[in-house]
C-alpha cells in the first residue's frame, strides 16, 4: 500500500526527469505499481482510511511521484461536478490535441509532491484529447474538458518533469489570462 512516505517531494530529481515509455506486456511489477497508485487515490478520498494512514487527498498520481520514472498515471475522480466519474490507470498517455481556450482553477492547483500551498493560477487547455493504453495494452482515447482535463494535464506534466507551479506567472500570479475559463 502506498502512503505519503512513498511520495517523493518537491526538489527530488526524479520529479524533473522525463519518464520513460513502457512497452507491452507490462511487467507484473509495473502492473502492481499502477494498481497501487489507483488504490492510494481511492484510500486518500476515504475519510476514515485517509485519517488512519495520514493520507492527503488526491485525484491523480503519476509514477514519478513515487520515484518510478515511468510513463504511468492513475486518476480517480468519482464526481467531476457534472455527474461524470473518471477511474483510469493509463500507460504512455499523450495529449494528441487541445483547445486554444484556457481554463484554470480559481483556487490554484495543489500536488501530493508539494507540501506547501503555492498561490497562483495555473492556466491549462480547457479541452484535451488523450491517447494511452490501459494496463493490458488496449488503446484508450479520452476527450476531456474542464476539471478532468486539468487533472489529466497535471499528471501528464509529471511524466515530462513539469510541476504545476512552472505555469504560474511570477509577475501576476493571480491574474486570469484573457478569455480563460474559470473551472
Amino acid at each position: 500500500m502506498i502512503t505519503m512516505k512513498d511520495i517523493i517531494r518537491d526538489g527530488h530529481p526524479t520529479l524533473r526527469e522525463k519518464a520513460k515509455e513502457l512497452s507491452f506486456p507490462l511487467s507484473n511489477n509495473d502492473k502492481e505499481t499502477l494498481r497501487a497508485m489507483r488504490e492510494f487515490l481511492i484510500n486518500s478520498q476515504d475519510e476514515e482510511t485517509a485519517k488512519r494512514y495520514g493520507l492527503r487527498s488526491g485525484v491523480g498520481l503519476a509514477a514519478p511521484q513515487i520515484n518510478e520514472p515511468k510513463r504511468m498515471i492513475a486518476v480517480y475522480l468519482p464526481d467531476d461536478g457534472n455527474g461524470k466519474s473518471y477511474d483510469y490507470m493509463l500507460v504512455n498517455p499523450k495529449i494528441m490535441s487541445y483547445s486554444v481556450q484556457e481554463a484554470y482553477l480559481p483556487t490554484g492547483e495543489g500536488c501530493l509532491s508539494v507540501d506547501e500551498n503555492i498561490p497562483g493560477l495555473v492556466h491549462r487547455h480547457h479541452r484535451v484529447t488523450i491517447k494511452a493504453q490501459d494496463i493490458d495494452g488496449n488503446d484508450v482515447k479520452l476527450r476531456l474538458k474542464g476539471y478532468p482535463a486539468i487533472v489529466f494535464q497535471h499528471e501528464i506534466d509529471h511524466l515530462n518533469g513539469i510541476m504545476f507551479y512552472d505555469y504560474i506567472d511570477a509577475n501576476e500570479p493571480l491574474k486570469p489570462h484573457e478569455e480563460a475559463v474559470e473551472v
